[in-house]
């Protein structure tokens, strides 16, 4: 980055940070988010649904099924790489 480079603002004031002890933190998004993992099953590739604590919750037979059960509960599947 260099000096000419636009800087984005902080959603707050430098300095004014709130902590949070660390179960709030890691609680953070587990009622939001969820995953999908693939795993091996049988000779077969499935992908196991967890939420954002890591907690497995369900296992799809495809990312498109994962992701409709996802959404239909209300969760929003994230794609790591």
């Amino acid at each position: 980055m260099n000096d000419d480079t636009p800087q984005m603002p902080l959603p707050f004031p430098q300095g004014d940070y709130i902590q949070l002890p660390p179960r709030d933190f890691a609680a953070l998004g587990v009622r939001q988010v969820a995953y999908a993992k693939p795993i091996a099953q049988e000779g077969e590739i499935r992908f196991e649904i967890h939420a954002a604590d890591g907690t497995a919750v369900a296992l799809a037979e495809s990312i498109e099924f994962a992701d409709a059960a996802m959404r239909q509960h209300g969760l929003e599947l994230l794609r790591v790489h």
